[in-house]
């Protein structure tokens, strides 16, 4: 009775095992998440803290905690490190303020848009000559590399264009007046204006495009370019998508 007893408990253990070992396999433990933490109000560092803040990093924590994640990991690296990051399966997502553009949608699955946003042309507070795009031919432009801005400079006749890791780093150039201008995202150029660049700063002319922003996902994973979809459309639907927004804005989305 008593082998038999033990036999049972044994079996009972072997069958606990596998339902575990099944659970777990199937269980959602952690999203890894690629970012360029400088860009300001969508992802950067708080002052004096290794910690990760912005519009961008609440909107994939609410999205990763919505498909069930245990965990969402931030990395931190540079902007155009992100798309081969995702290739070597280094990361499962990118969130970074990242233009849906025709050339990265053939490298990546790229969310539905959510963000609306444009190119602006930032220039020092005492330059009264760039006043539009028109007047940027021959003039010395800083962008950060990799980005739509650094595009739409390469399009302008003579430019002489320098490319930075950081749109702050674009900006301190444009402080010491080593360049004539900086063309960059315009709610990052509105922040960083509104965060004290508007002691030496100023946008001028009107937004250059109209751009939208995607979550972008590994071109063989299509399962969970499509999970991410059905998070951000249930946050939209749900009113968490609008709450920050408004935090990170200060108005709810145009509709």
């Amino acid at each position: 009775m008593k082998k038999k007893l033990q036999i049972i408990c044994l079996c009972m253990f072997v069958f606990a095992l596998l339902v575990a070992g099944c659970g777990g396999s199937n269980a959602k433990k952690e999203l890894i998440v690629g970012t360029e933490p400088a860009f300001a109000p969508f992802e950067f560092q708080k002052e004096n803290s290794k910690d990760f803040v912005g519009f961008d990093i609440d909107l994939i924590q609410a999205i990763a905690k919505q498909m069930g994640y245990e965990k969402c990991t931030i990395q931190g690296m540079g902007f155009d490190a992100l798309i081969p990051a995702l290739d070597a399966k280094n990361i499962d997502v990118a969130i970074a303020g990242m233009t849906i553009t025709d050339e990265r949608a053939k490298k990546v699955n790229f969310s539905k848009p959510y963000y609306k946003s444009g190119l602006a042309i930032v220039v020092n507070k005492d330059n009264n000559t760039v006043n539009d795009v028109a007047d940027l031919k021959g003039k010395k432009i800083a962008v950060q590399i990799g980005t739509t801005g650094a595009m739409e400079a390469e399009k302008i006749e003579g430019a002489k264009i320098t490319s930075f890791n950081t749109n702050g780093e674009a900006c301190l150039e444009l402080k010491n007046k080593a360049v004539d201008a900086v063309i960059g995202d315009l709610p990052v150029e509105a922040y960083f204006l509104q965060q004290g660049g508007n002691d030496f700063a100023k946008i001028v002319g009107k937004t250059l495009s109209s751009e939208d922003y995607g979550i972008a996902v590994a071109k063989s994973n299509t399962a969970l370019a499509k999970d991410v979809d059905k998070a951000l459309e249930t946050l939209k639907q749900n009113g968490e998508y609008d709450k920050l927004y408004k935090k990170w804005f200060g108005e709810l989305p145009k509709k």
